[in-house]
Parts: C-alpha cells; sequence; structure tokens
C-alpha cells in the first residue's frame, strides 16, 4: 500500500465560505473520459460557481468570458453537457445534476452543418421577436 505524507502541513485544503463538490466516481465511472475538453471546462466552472443545489446565476457571456470560449465551442459544450445529462438549463439559470448511474454517451452529429442550422433559428427568433414588438404584438 503507497504511504501518504502530505508534503506541505501549511496548506492543507479546506472548504471555506463555497461550496464546489466533484464526486470521485466522476473519474472512476468514466464520466470525465466521456468528456469533450471544453465540455470538462464548462462542466468544472459550473460545478466552481454553482450553489449547495447546484444552480448558478452566471450569465452566458460571463460564463464565455471567464472560460474564453467562442460562442461556437460554449454552446457546443453546453449541447454536449445536456445531451450527456450532467447538467440542466433553463434559459437563464444552470444546475449541475447528480451523476446518472453510468456516463451516457453524445450522438455523433455533424457539428458544422447542426451550428449552420442552430444560427439560422436563432437568428430567425430574434427578427421575429423585434417585429413582433414593433408591430405590438
Amino acid at each position: 500500500m503507497l504511504s501518504k505524507k502530505i508534503i506541505n502541513p501549511q496548506r492543507v485544503r479546506c472548504i471555506e465560505g463555497g461550496f464546489s463538490f466533484i464526486p470521485h466516481r466522476f473519474l472512476t465511472d468514466g464520466f470525465l473520459a466521456s468528456l469533450e475538453q471544453k465540455e470538462i471546462l464548462l462542466y468544472f466552472f459550473l460545478v466552481l460557481v454553482s450553489d449547495r443545489y447546484g444552480l448558478s446565476f452566471y450569465s452566458d457571456d460571463a460564463i464565455r468570458s471567464s472560460l474564453k470560449l467562442s460562442l461556437d465551442d460554449y454552446l457546443e459544450a453546453r449541447f454536449g453537457l445536456l445531451e450527456k445529462d450532467l447538467i440542466d438549463f433553463d434559459g437563464t439559470m444552470y444546475q449541475v445534476l447528480h451523476l446518472p448511474p453510468k456516463p451516457l454517451q453524445a450522438v455523433p452529429r455533424r457539428l458544422s452543418l447542426d451550428r449552420r442550422q442552430y444560427r439560422h433559428q436563432v437568428r430567425n427568433l430574434i427578427q421575429q421577436s423585434f417585429w413582433e414588438t414593433e408591430d405590438g404584438r
């Protein structure tokens, strides 16, 4: 058995003020291995900023800015985490979820086509919302 010795006793970690928690089975059950690099970055950020219920109120812009992610990379990471059932998102707030029984593998998709379609849909929704506002609806 490997003997452990604290290297720097004056700097032993302890929980102060905030609450961040990643269960060990995130690594041992293969969740970490199932994620793309951008998904890992976003997941760890959401864990870091969430409260004891896994809730975070950080805006998309604040998250993207903190993580230095492009819009495409950010949306791809968020979609991947949603698809793998690790987070939930209601349009304004995130929730880091209790881990599912086993890692879910994302269905392979053609990202370039999905991005174009997504951008087109978002553009149309924004334009429609402006037109509805101008028409007084």
